[in-house]
């Protein structure tokens, strides 16, 4: 097997970029009683007290313990750890300081892979162990399997492959994505995980009021968009599912057969509309010569990699669902990006940036939302 790039690559909705994992949605401020934080290598990590617990609740793994921050650019934050023996595990803990509300609930996402991995729905990482003893390190955090595997996150990743297993690859990615949205709610346990309704209005009011609250600068044309958008919102025509909030090659592993080997970075997962999840994913997925992309450099973008039209047309024929609202959910997941981009940049001008490492001045960022 020929060895691929693993480099780091940062989302402009500011996902982890990394080589293994899962995700989630934002953390409380840390109760006035928590650790503080002690490391300046691995932020949000008390070495001596996390090692501590690890020796009392990880059975199966053996201190001292190695932590390495892995890089990361505005989600939970994610380390790789590694025991006495070599093994290693993915412990997750959100972002140091402030964060957005409900953005990096890390019990919610342990929730929502322990769901879907014990009813064989979706590959994820399995859980090992959770702590939500804010005292131990500043915030609770969880210990999972570290999966291994293949990340698509740059052209030269997805260059690397032939054409048969660039298609490999786009049909697990597929594939899984039709399990996520097909999945029965009610028989993984996830029923009663958010709304079954109104999924586009909710993400509306949330994303209106985030940028309302960083209030770095002032951009007419979001509030502009948000009130036709809210005018005109088409009826849902899928059954609710879980929609992950950020479905795409660089969030997931693929095995050596290229099938899927975990899907990653659940934080933003609720029950809500398929089709705007679907939509917000396929904004990932550029092609050749397209002037402003989600990504700084698309693996989609190599030749070889089915169009995206060709992607949503099997997702159509998998599901079934009436796509016919489609431009709608392309023009919501743009502006909700651009909402999300803007408090990336007021969080960066503030100098909020919660231990995680990131590429770009913040007047960069400013300029892609413009």
């Amino acid at each position: 097997t020929r060895t691929r790039s693993v480099s780091s690559v940062r989302s402009m909705g500011g996902s982890l970029a990394r080589r293994h994992t899962g995700a989630a949605l934002a953390p409380p401020p840390p109760a006035p009683h928590a650790r503080p934080v002690t490391s300046d290598d691995t932020p949000g990590i008390d070495r001596p007290a996390v090692s501590a617990w690890l020796d009392n609740h990880m059975p199966e793994g053996d201190g001292p313990w190695h932590y390495e921050l892995i890089a990361a650019g505005g989600s939970n934050l994610t380390y790789r750890l590694r025991d006495a023996h070599g093994r290693v595990y993915a412990l997750r803990r959100p972002p140091v300081g402030t964060a957005l509300a409900t953005a990096h609930d890390t019990d919610r996402e342990w929730r929502i892979m322990q769901a879907l991995g014990s009813a064989g729905a979706v590959a994820v990482p399995a859980c090992l162990a959770r702590c939500d003893d804010v005292a131990v390190t500043g915030a609770p955090f969880y210990v999972m399997s570290f999966v291994d595997g293949l990340i698509l996150r740059t052209s030269a990743d997805g260059g690397a492959l032939d054409r048969s297993e660039a298609e490999a690859a786009t049909e697990a990615l597929i594939c899984t994505q039709v399990a996520l949205h097909t999945v029965d709610l009610d028989a993984v346990g996830l029923a009663d995980l958010g709304r079954h309704d109104g999924y586009v209005e909710r993400q509306l009011r949330r994303w209106m009021r985030q940028v309302d609250r960083a209030a770095a600068r002032e951009v007419p044309l979001i509030g502009e968009l948000h009130a036709r958008l809210a005018g005109s919102i088409p009826p849902e025509k899928a059954r609710p599912a879980l929609a992950h909030g950020d479905y795409r090659f660089d969030n997931v592993v693929l095995a050596n057969d290229f099938t899927m080997a975990a899907v990653l970075d659940w934080e933003l997962c609720t029950t809500g509309d398929p089709i705007a999840d679907l939509a917000w994913s396929m904004q990932y997925w550029a092609a050749p010569g397209d002037e402003l992309t989600w990504l700084l450099d698309p693996p989609t973008t190599a030749p070889g990699c089915p169009t995206g039209d060709e992607v949503i047309e099997r997702y159509r024929t998998a599901t079934g669902f009436d796509l016919s609202d489609y431009p709608f959910y392309v023009a919501f997941s743009w502006w909700k990006q651009a909402c999300i981009v803007e408090g990336v940049d007021a969080r960066r001008l503030r100098g909020s940036t919660g231990g995680m490492a990131h590429s770009g001045s913040a007047a960069r960022i400013a300029e892609r939302v413009d």
